[in-house]
């Protein structure tokens, strides 16, 4: 039907008769000659009629924006002054010789090159949205990603092997989405949260190295880089240590950025340890980036006549730290309020602050309101620890550690952009020595740090009994520019360890069985070391798009609140289909919000 893309038109054309087919982007009538902008995939070309073809003339008048029609025609240079630059085919038009219309269209609900559209309109009518260059170069750029990825781990001896939709219900972290079963009435399956244990098997069946461009779903609180379904890039291998699993998955993603981005990342990538990214940036996904670091105050705090200080410096799992802004003097009252007020997200009951105006003056050449509870020598600790010069400020966290980190953490990004001081590129990481478990005060016992199946470091398998808490995981996380976009561990491959991870985690026998039965089963036989990890790809292409949102890098997703606008989704299904996978509604009154 067409013989080349519009954005392929270009100077080895010229002469030639084409024939195209697109959505007309733009119509101009210019004094009796009329100029259509077509579209495909590939991008424009500018397509003239004139009355010389009275036929293809009257046609051209006829079509509006978004019409798709067909064009034949002869391609030439533009005249002198028109040159467009900004196109690949900026320098030729084809001069159409016959238009069909092959299909009219609606006026749409708004331009297609139209910036400034809110999200609710953009996912109501997705459809046009995806039209739009940004989005079509978005979706192209994360099909290159995908092939990097399959390139790179075909030549190293991977396969790709599928692994199952619907599945059994197991404790991963999140809620599970179920999926009722007609022919098993009060049976459920699963959705996948992740291929974990299925991949686990294969390692025990011989596979090796496998993996998965996999679909997965979490039922969990949305937000910009979080779906409901979502992609990862599944990976395990056995008969590699960690070293050679994170080695390995390195460069994997030096080569997908090469590849797709033609960018060098770092050769190797930092490793830091769990506690030293919580102390250092107050985040376990830190932004390098960002040349901001947290200085450990708790120490110093802890005789000092302040409260707000002294209380958490002393409290079990508290936290005093401070965070110095250079030139931060410069800060107004009304900007050092508005960080107070965004600290109150993570939980933080206030921001303490200090200018330092004239260290050499002693506390007569610090401003602020809590310079006279504090000693001089805790002011001097602060200055030394800091580093701190004339101009800066230092902002303070004093709360249990996890409130301190939290908000910090976020401040330390927030600042480190608004004021300029983030570094240009990409700065990833690896993350590793994370705890084994966390205690969760709810629910007043240990949860997996990452899942039941990480294997405990070297000689912390008898801690899993006497003391969870010191116990220390083989799991790496790969993180780049705050974000993290791969996560993995070393499992465990014997059924004794397993099960004292099961007992620490307050799983018994029965429970066990119950939900992982088939795993224990096969950890009997022969199960060899393995490894591996995900990353997100949804995250990975999102970061080279340049995007705040993943959910601007997927074709069709859905809203923080789990809704898909363009198809309704989810929706109320009828009587019929209850009754038939035995299922009764219980009505319940629900206020209006």
């Amino acid at each position: 039907m067409r013989s080349e893309y519009c954005g392929w038109v270009n100077r080895k054309h010229l002469g030639q008769s084409v024939t195209l087919c697109g959505w007309v982007h733009r119509r101009r009538d210019h004094g009796g000659v009329i100029f259509i902008d077509l579209r495909d995939r590939e991008g424009l070309v500018q397509v003239v009629c004139d009355p010389d073809t009275p036929d293809t003339f009257r046609t051209a008048d006829r079509v509006r924006g978004e019409y798709v029609i067909k064009v034949t025609g002869k391609v030439r240079e533009r005249p002198a002054g028109t040159v467009n630059p900004g196109l690949p085919s900026g320098e030729v038009e084809v001069v159409a010789q016959a238009i069909d219309i092959l299909n009219p269209s609606l006026a749409p609900a708004f331009q297609i090159d139209d910036e400034n559209l809110s999200e609710t309109v953009r996912l109501e009518h997705r459809v046009l949205d995806l039209r739009r260059p940004f989005m079509q170069a978005n979706l192209r750029l994360r099909y290159r990603a995908t092939m990097a990825v399959r390139n790179f781990l075909d030549r190293h001896g991977f396969i790709d092997v599928e692994t199952p939709m619907l599945t059994r219900s197991t404790p991963e972290g999140a809620r599970d989405y179920l999926v009722p079963s007609r022919m098993h009435p009060g049976h459920f399956y699963a959705l996948p949260q992740s291929p974990q244990l299925f991949k686990q098997l294969l390692m025990m069946a011989g596979f090796d190295r496998y993996y998965q461009i996999a679909r997965c779903f979490r039922d969990e609180d949305l937000r910009s880089d979080r779906q409901p379904e979502f992609t990862q890039i599944d990976i395990e291998t056995s008969f590699l240590d960690q070293r050679e699993i994170t080695q390995i998955m390195e460069e994997l993603i030096r080569h997908v950025f090469k590849e797709v981005l033609d960018v060098a990342l770092p050769n190797p990538f930092p490793r830091l340890s769990y506690d030293q990214a919580l102390a250092r940036y107050g985040s376990d996904k830190p932004d390098l980036r960002v040349p901001l670091e947290l200085t450990e105050l708790t120490d110093v705090m802890k005789s000092v006549a302040f409260k707000v200080f002294a209380g958490p410096a002393n409290m079990p799992g508290g936290r005093v730290a401070g965070l110095l802004i250079p030139k931060g003097g410069e800060l107004t009252r009304g900007e050092i309020d508005a960080y107070t007020e965004f600290v109150g997200i993570y939980g933080a009951k206030g921001l303490a602050w200090i200018k330092l105006n004239d260290i050499a003056k002693g506390r007569d050449g610090i401003q602020s309101p809590i310079v006279k509870n504090l000693s001089d020598e805790a002011l001097k600790a602060i200055v030394e620890r800091s580093g701190a010069k004339d101009g800066d400020l230092i902002f303070f966290g004093a709360d249990r550690a996890r409130i301190v980190n939290e908000a910090l953490g976020a401040l330390r990004v927030k600042i480190g952009h608004e004021r300029g001081l983030a570094e240009s590129g990409w700065r990833p990481a690896w993350l590793l020595d994370f705890p084994m478990f966390e205690w969760d005060e709810e629910e007043k016992r240990w949860m997996a740090m990452h899942h039941p199946f990480t294997s405990p470091a070297d000689g912390h398998e008898d801690l899993l009994d006497s003391n969870p808490g010191a116990a220390r995981a083989k799991a790496h996380d790969m993180v780049l520019n705050g974000w993290e976009i791969g996560g993995g561990s070393v499992r465990i491959h014997s059924q004794e360890v397993q099960q004292k991870v099961f007992r620490a985690l307050g799983i018994g026998p029965d429970e066990a069985q119950a939900k992982f039965g088939f795993l224990l089963e096969a950890l009997q036989y022969g199960a060899p070391p393995h490894g591996g990890i995900a990353f997100g790809l949804d995250r990975i292409v999102a970061l080279m798009a340049g995007v705040d949102s993943i959910r601007d890098v997927i074709a069709f997703p859905k809203t923080q609140r789990a809704q898909c606008l363009l198809t309704h989704a989810p929706n109320e299904v009828d009587e019929k289909q209850l009754r038939e996978l035995h299922i009764r509604l219980r009505q319940a009154k629900q206020k209006e919000n």
